[in-house]
């Protein structure tokens, strides 16, 4: 196992689970990446039906690893859509036949920090927040001794197996799933398989708020703005992260000038259209993202190796983490998207 982010450690938890004997390898260590963070956003909702009932799946995942934990890992807040994504998300959950409901700017239990609400939202009831750092914390505790910070420099396969080089030297093994993040791609590209190259910069902030009590978490494509995703961080804290064009996060930009243009520009959103949120950044959250992929994930396959990408991936981690298992061991389809 190459990559321990969520979706790495609920792939070793899982093979550890069935009696597989599992190395994971991170070069930073457990959560340290694209997973790092105290949260993120739980959600059904999504534009196909597909991946509702695979959110759904995911969603029992939760409930499992909580009960393991003997604490919530999801805020069962809800979570809120509105802007453009409106209509074609509520057509999936529909489809599906997912719970929701459709709400307005003066439903009294909106719950969210705007001076001016959208006149329609969907309300995601299944929705919430994600405590990642429990979450990392259940996980790694599984992991134990299969879990080492090493870096992963090369891969060959060997016969029908595989061994992977790394400065302490090379480990052999029957199969090898890489699920790296942004190193995947050159670490798959060495056995044969091809995924997305192109990276991207992405940063979400954290600011104070004074309003009490969960607020519910949202994504918002409303005309005229930024389009956000924001969700309560923590007991007084609330998270923007924003998506602009490629101009603004494309990787030739460079890291620096990203996150300024990106932190002026949610600075003034909250400033504006926020209420009873400070808009002083009191946290940024920086990662890099593939481009354009959008939800979803896909799975490719050469012999022993196995890669996945795919983005906004936290929320799938424990139903992830049972695909990916049986992918490894069973095999799969050399290419498989869950779309």
């Amino acid at each position: 196992m190459i990559g321990a982010g969520v979706v790495g450690l609920a792939s070793a938890a899982a093979l550890l689970d069935r009696g597989h004997d599992v190395v994971c390898l991170d070069r930073l260590g457990p959560m340290a990446e694209r997973s790092t963070g105290t949260s993120r956003i739980f959600r059904l909702a999504h534009n196909s039906a597909t991946l509702i009932d695979l959110a759904r799946q995911a969603r029992a995942g939760w409930t499992r690893w909580s009960e393991a934990t003997g604490q919530p890992l999801v805020r069962d807040v809800g979570c809120l859509v509105s802007g453009a994504l409106t209509l074609p998300w509520t057509a999936a959950m529909r489809k599906a036949n997912a719970p929701y409901e459709i709400v307005g700017a003066d439903w009294a239990e909106l719950r969210l920090p705007v001076r001016k609400a959208p006149d329609v939202l969907l309300y995601d009831v299944t929705g919430g927040a994600i405590e990642t750092v429990r979450t990392g914390e259940y996980l790694a505790g599984v992991l134990g001794a299969a879990l080492r910070v090493a870096t992963v420099y090369a891969l060959e396969q060997r016969d029908t197996a595989a061994r992977v080089h790394t400065p302490d030297g090379p480990l052999d093994v029957d199969a090898v799933l890489i699920a790296a993040g942004a190193g995947t791609s050159p670490l798959a590209a060495q056995v044969g398989i091809y995924t997305p190259t192109v990276l991207e910069h992405h940063v979400r902030f954290t600011f104070a708020t004074s309003r009490g009590g969960p607020l519910r978490s949202w994504i918002d494509q409303s005309p005229g703005m930024p389009s956000t995703y924001q969700h309560m961080a923590g007991p007084g804290r609330w998270t923007v992260g924003a998506l602009f064009d490629n101009a603004t996060l494309a990787w030739e930009v460079g890291r620096d000038e990203a996150v300024r243009a990106s932190r002026e520009a949610v600075v003034d959103y909250v400033r504006e259209h926020l209420d009873g949120v400070d808009p002083t950044v009191l946290d940024e959250l920086y990662c890099t993202t593939m481009a354009e992929l959008g939800d979803g994930f896909h799975l490719r396959r050469n012999g022993p190796f196995t890669a996945v990408y795919g983005d906004n991936l936290f929320k799938f981690a424990p139903l992830l983490g049972d695909l990916l298992a049986t992918a490894v061991t069973d095999g799969t389809e050399d290419a498989v998207d869950y779309l």
